[in-house]
């Protein structure tokens, strides 16, 4: 979806979608992700990365049974703001390191890096919305 704000005198695109909490939604996530910033001719890298990342986050750790997660991308001006929502409030993300053995457990160091901001929003619940803001 396209649109002109007249208050800021730029265009609204945003883009939305509710997935599956499991390892094939986070990956359509990405996937579909990608190729709706192509379709706005913004670079792939890195909100690829940072789709990829938030929407595994909300697979692994925001997952109940039965509810989904919602990807929400959008622009305003020169700012893509990148949302991932899903339904455990109660689990909040904190980056942590890993061990040098460990597996997983970087996601959130590597949004961190990658982002020019990124946070934690508190919906209705059961619902948390994380977040990542890049500038174009």
């Amino acid at each position: 979806m396209t649109q002109k704000s007249p208050e800021l005198g730029s265009t609204i695109r945003n883009f939305s979608l509710q997935l599956s909490p499991t390892p094939r939604g986070a990956r359509l996530a990405r996937l579909l992700a990608t190729e709706q910033l192509r379709s706005w001719g913004l670079p792939l890298d890195p909100a690829e990365q940072i789709v990829a990342e938030l929407a595994t986050n909300a697979a692994t750790h925001g997952r109940i049974p039965g509810r989904d997660f919602r990807l929400l991308l959008y622009v305003v001006a020169d700012t893509l703001r990148i949302e991932v929502t899903d339904t455990r409030d109660d689990q909040l993300p904190t980056p942590q390191l890993p061990t040098p053995e460990s597996e997983s457990g970087r996601g959130l160091l590597l949004v961190d890096a990658l982002a020019d901001r990124w946070g934690v929003t508190h919906g209705l619940p059961p619902r948390k919305t994380v977040w990542a803001e890049l500038a174009l």
